[in-house]
Formats: C-alpha cells, structure tokens, sequence
C-alpha cells in the first residue's frame, strides 16, 4: 500500500507534460482566434464589394 502512495504522490508532483498542454492550448486559442478573425474580415470584404458592384450598376444603367 505503501508504494501505491508513493507512486500516487510521485505523479501528482511530476509536472513534466504540463509545458507542451499549455502550448497546446495556447496555439489551439491563436487557430480559433485567427479562424474567427479571418471570417470578419472576409464578411466584411464582401459586403464593401457587394456595395460597389450596386453602385457601380446604378451608375451604368
């Protein structure tokens, strides 16, 4: 029994992996931000197009 708590408590203190989950979450955080970003801008891309081809047809026709 001893040595299932001595194992127990050797786990609960490694922190060896803890660097590389932070990372990860930090880089997964950046994708979504960066993903959420990038389909603002292209909405609002398109909108300022759709906005000139409108008025672009006005003023042909």
């Amino acid at each position: 029994m001893q040595c299932v708590t001595k194992l127990a408590v050797g786990l609960h203190r490694d922190e060896s992996g803890q660097d590389l989950i932070e990372y990860a979450l930090i880089a997964a955080l950046i994708a979504l931000g960066s993903v959420l970003g990038m389909n603002a801008v292209a909405n609002a891309i398109n909108t300022a197009f759709n906005v000139i081809s409108k008025k672009l047809s006005n003023a042909v026709s």
